[in-house]
């Protein structure tokens, strides 16, 4: 694709490419020095929720699908990775494992299951069955109940690099969500995910291309759940806890926040949006409950200024630029 500015010809794609390559370094920049500025358990709190952002905004931004039920992926994840370390000792590479292992088989089942609606019946499946893990994990005697799994050693990574130092954990938390970033930019921009965007902008005419539309959404469903399963095994090394507010509903209603208000259906919105609203919860905590009302007035002024989100608005506003 080419366009023509001023008798010139422009490619669009290597645009696009050198856009996101340059805002993907900065990104990159900013994370390295961050932790030499900011308290580094606070960004590896946002690193956790921005992957975990991303996840769920490949599921909602880029197939059209709304779950209100991803705190599942997320908190089981984190509770499976707790135990295995805490209870059977394990390294945390095979913690971790477990823990989105499990939160990959949630996704295929859930999935199965919800993707035979669409709209808000699909929405309210979702929310189901997360509500159905959430008293699970409460009545469970592994999980802890209202205690949670506390104490959650993080253990050595690859037998050498000691997890309890800040730093070391830091920068593994950050090679791990740049690489789960990554991954979903790949998978955004593959044929894969082009047949993804066909589907959320035109299912029935994706259906008369061939296309089984089911069994692409059942996938991209089921990596969605993966990688928020990832951040929620993170989340537990980081807090060294898991948690009942990790499967709670209003976890699912954070990133859909997050994503709303960093831009849907953009690349680098719900990394904006996760670092605003955990701002937002941390740095505003002396105002106790009101938090949730500075919240929502974030939340409405965001949409009503930025109807594409923060970084969609600052996209469109790039291209008209260019």
């Amino acid at each position: 694709m080419e366009r023509v500015v001023d008798g010139a010809v422009r490619p669009r794609r290597a645009e696009k490419g050198w856009s996101v390559g340059t805002a993907f370094a900065v990104m990159v920049v900013l994370f390295v020095v961050g932790p030499f500025v900011l308290y580094p358990v606070f960004l590896m709190k946002a690193l956790c929720f921005a992957l975990f952002a991303c996840a769920f905004n490949l599921l909602i931004g880029y197939v059209g699908l709304i779950s209100f039920g991803h705190a599942m992926f997320f908190g089981w994840a984190s509770y499976l990775t707790a135990y295995a370390a805490k209870s059977w000792g394990l390294p945390p590479e095979p913690a971790i494992i477990i823990g989105t292992a499990t939160a990959a088989v949630l996704g295929v089942a859930a999935g199965g299951l919800a993707i035979r609606r669409q709209g808000i019946y699909f929405a309210m499946i979702t929310l189901a069955l997360a509500q159905m893990t959430y008293f699970f994990a409460l009545e469970a005697k592994f999980t802890g109940g209202e205690d949670g799994i506390q104490g959650v050693p993080r253990g050595r990574l690859f037998g050498i690099f000691d997890l309890s130092h800040e730093m070391t954990m830091y920068v593994f938390i950050l090679v791990v969500v740049l690489t789960g970033f990554l991954l979903i930019y790949r998978i955004i921009n593959s044929p894969f995910g082009e047949v993804l965007k066909a589907i959320r902008e035109n299912e029935q005419r994706a259906i008369s291309l061939g296309y089984k539309t089911e069994h692409y959404k059942l996938v991209a469903f089921a990596l969605s759940a993966t990688l928020a399963g990832l951040a929620g095994s993170l989340n537990a090394l980081v807090f060294q806890l898991a948690s009942l507010s990790d499967v709670h509903w209003t976890m699912s209603g954070d990133v859909v926040l997050m994503t709303l208000l960093g831009g849907l259906g953009t690349v680098f919105g719900p990394v904006v949006g996760a670092f605003l609203v955990i701002t937002m919860q941390n740095y505003l905590a002396p105002f106790g409950q009101w938090v949730l009302v500075i919240q929502g007035t974030v939340f409405v002024v965001c949409v009503l200024a930025f109807r594409r989100g923060i970084v969609g608005e600052i996209a469109r506003i790039w291209r008209i630029a260019l």
